[in-house]
């Protein structure tokens, strides 16, 4: 199964997304510095991957004996709007605090590196099961010949493998419930054009691929059963950060009478946030607008706006779907329970 981060002989492999789907490039890291840089540079992307990247992060820190804290502050500055790298992050301090309360001081220096490695290890075998059962839930709300369109990409190379929001759509396809797909292209970075529809192709699974602004015209002539999306963080009312440009899809989704679903793992909810106006969204480089593909289509000083993500109302969200089932409104007193048990 594709899976876009490897741990192998003491360095982080990542699959580098931003040279796909042209070439297969991977990036190897070695420091806890160098996995940042990635992060940031979005060589690895997508919630539930970056926090992986992040956990393997720790554990290099630890190797190369640099304190965990200026590690855990510099791999959660990388991009603050994902939930997921925060708690990969803290649920590694946590794991070297409980073994600091435990070990001798004449023990092997290598005892904290090989703990976390081993616990960063079970956040992506735990992260591959997630997807999974997130997969076996959502896949149930899907019609048989359902046409589901999608934003971004929340499948295997936004996870340590299989998807949240492709998650239910692969489950769905294998499930024999010939599902097919409308990919938005999801402008700047094009990651619904460049990784989803390559994923989906090499999978098997029919995808059309769409520009953001056709998304309006296909809802209303295409017979959309169901928009799926993924999310970087939802808060405590059901509100759902994602990749800019979901929003308004729940508007259009809304106004056309089309379920709108949002599939996550639990390490998602972030219980801190009583809604979303509290998610703090990332503004990127303006270049990334200013240019496509390395070639400039805008004046080069024109002033840009690049929030990377946009918080979708709980009002416009049909069903959060996770691992452990799908959530319905009203959602805070559910997702009091799933953000207490990822603890």
């Amino acid at each position: 199964m594709l899976s876009p981060v490897r741990f192998e002989q003491d360095t982080l492999v990542l699959l580098d997304q931003r040279r796909l789907p042209g070439e297969t490039v991977w990036v190897n890291c070695a420091t806890w510095q160098e996995v940042r840089h990635a992060v940031r540079r979005m060589v690895v992307r997508g919630a539930p991957a970056i926090g992986v990247a992040a956990a393997f992060g720790m554990a290099l820190a630890a190797r190369a004996g640099d304190r965990l804290d200026d590690a855990a502050r510099g791999l959660k500055d990388a991009r603050p709007t994902a939930v997921n790298l925060s708690w990969a992050v803290n649920r590694m301090l946590a794991r070297a605090l409980r073994l600091d309360a435990n070990i001798q001081v004449e023990e092997p220096s290598g005892t904290l590196y090989e703990a976390l490695v081993a616990e960063a290890t079970a956040i992506a075998a735990e992260d591959l099961a997630m997807c999974k059962a997130i997969g076996a839930a959502g896949a149930a709300l899907l019609p048989r010949g359902a046409t589901v369109m999608t934003h971004c990409n929340a499948g295997a190379l936004a996870t340590a493998g299989y998807g949240t929001a492709l998650g239910v759509v692969r489950a769905a396809h294998e499930a024999g419930k010939g599902v097919r797909v409308i990919a938005c292209e999801t402008r700047p970075l094009l990651q619904g054009a460049r990784l989803t529809a390559w994923e989906l192709q090499e999978d098997g699974i029919p995808v059309t691929l769409i520009t953001d602004n056709m998304a309006a015209h296909v809802m209303k002539t295409q017979r959309v059963q169901a928009v799926v999306v993924g999310a970087d963080r939802i808060a405590r009312n059901g509100d759902a950060a994602n990749k800019i440009g979901t929003y308004g899809l729940s508007v259009l989704a809304r106004h056309h009478g089309i379920p709108f679903y949002v599939a996550a793992p639990a390490s998602t909810v972030d219980l801190s946030m009583p809604a979303g106006d509290a998610i703090v969204i990332e503004e990127r480089d303006a270049d990334e607008v200013r240019m496509m593909a390395g070639v400039r289509v805008a004046p080069e000083d024109v002033d840009v706006l690049n929030p990377a993500f946009d918080v979708t109302p709980h009002q416009h969200i049909t069903a959060l779907v996770f691992d452990a089932g799908i959530v319905y409104p009203p959602f805070e007193e559910s997702l009091r329970a799933i953000g207490s048990s990822k603890a």
